[in-house]
C-alpha cells in the first residue's frame, strides 16, 4: 500500500521535489482555503483533471494526488510510466490536476462541523449532525449544480425533489457560477486552452461524455479508449445528476470533450482502503487520456 497523501503535504512534496511543476492558486473558498492548479508540461494546451468537487469523494482527490506523484517521479527520471515515454509527450501538451476542488467539504465530511469555521452551526443544522454525508460547499451549494449548463432544467428538477435551499446535498446555489470553487475552474478553462477534461467522482464504475448537441465527433471515440482502458461502464446521469456539472458546462460553453468518471464501488464516502485498487484499475487510462 501507497502511503496516503493530504493536501498540503501534497503541495509542498510537489514544490520541494518537482521544481518543473507549475503551481497556482487559482481561487479561493468560503474558508479560505487554497485551491490549487499543478501543471506538468507544456502550458500552451493541456488536459483537466478534476477531483475533490463532492465534499463526501476526496478518495478522488487521493487518487490523483498519487498519480500526479508517480508521474513527476518518472518524468524527472526519464523514465517510461506504463510503458508510455511521457517526457515525450508532456513538453507539447500538459497535463493539469486540481486535486481537490471543494476543500471546505472534503473538511465537512472528514473532520466535522467545526471545519468550517464561523459557518459550522449552519452545517451542523443543515446535516442534522452528520457531516459524513457533506457534498456541498461550506454554505451548502453543490458545486456540480452550480455550472451554466441547461440550468434551468437544473432548477426545475432540484424544486420537483424539494431542494429549495443551501443543504448537503443537490441545491445549485441561486445563480449559476454563484461560488468560488464554480468560478475558479471555470475563470481557469476560459483563459487556458484545454483539449479535454475528466471530473473524477464517486462511485459507480461508469464514465459519462455526452451533453446535448454541442457534444464533440471525437467525444465517443475518447470515452471508448477510457472505458476499454479502465473496464468501466459508458453510460448517461439520470435525475438530479443531469446538467449543472462540470463536464456539462465544458462541453456546452467550450465546445470540448469531457468526461465525469465514476470511481469505484460501493457507499460514499468510499474508504480509503478501496483506493489502492481503483488507482491501479485506472493509472493506465489516466495516462493515455493524458497523452492523447
Amino acid at each position: 500500500m501507497i502511503k496516503i497523501l493530504e493536501l498540503q503535504t501534497f503541495k509542498k512534496r510537489i514544490t520541494e521535489n518537482y521544481p518543473f511543476v507549475k503551481c497556482e492558486t487559482i481561487g479561493y473558498t468560503h474558508c479560505s482555503r487554497e485551491i490549487n492548479a499543478f501543471t506538468l508540461g507544456g502550458t500552451d494546451e493541456t488536459v483537466l483533471y478534476v477531483g475533490g468537487v463532492h465534499g463526501m469523494e476526496f478518495i478522488t482527490s487521493r487518487l490523483l494526488m498519487r498519480y500526479f506523484i508517480r508521474l513527476c517521479e518518472h518524468f524527472k527520471n526519464c523514465k517510461k510510466f506504463g510503458g508510455y515515454p511521457v517526457r515525450s509527450y508532456l513538453p507539447n501538451r500538459g497535463l493539469t490536476i486540481v486535486p481537490c476542488l471543494n476543500p471546505d467539504g472534503a473538511a465537512i465530511c472528514r473532520i466535522g462541523a467545526n471545519s468550517a469555521g464561523e459557518l459550522a452551526d449552519f452545517v451542523n443544522r443543515a446535516c442534522l449532525g452528520d457531516h459524513t454525508i457533506w457534498q456541498a460547499n461550506a454554505v451548502g451549494v453543490d458545486i456540480n449544480h452550480n455550472f451554466n449548463a441547461d440550468w434551468d432544467s437544473v432548477k426545475s428538477c432540484e424544486r420537483e425533489n424539494g431542494i429549495l435551499h443551501p443543504c448537503p446535498s443537490k441545491y445549485g446555489g441561486e445563480f449559476p457560477e454563484s461560488e468560488p470553487e464554480t468560478k475558479a475552474v471555470t475563470s481557469y478553462c476560459r483563459t487556458h486552452n484545454i483539449r479535454h477534461t475528466i471530473a473524477f467522482h464517486s462511485q459507480g464504475e461508469e464514465i459519462y461524455y455526452t451533453f446535448g448537441e454541442n457534444t464533440p465527433k471525437r467525444s465517443y471515440k475518447l470515452a471508448k479508449i477510457m472505458s476499454d482502458l479502465s473496464s468501466y461502464t459508458l453510460s448517461e446521469p439520470t435525475g438530479t445528476a443531469v446538467g449543472g456539472g462540470l463536464k456539462d458546462w465544458i462541453i456546452e460553453e467550450l465546445h470540448r470533450p469531457a468526461f465525469t468518471v465514476e470511481v469505484g464501488l460501493g457507499k460514499n464516502p468510499l474508504p480509503d482502503s478501496d483506493l489502492d485498487s481503483i488507482y491501479e484499475r485506472l493509472e493506465e487510462m489516466l495516462t493515455v487520456m493524458a497523452i492523447l
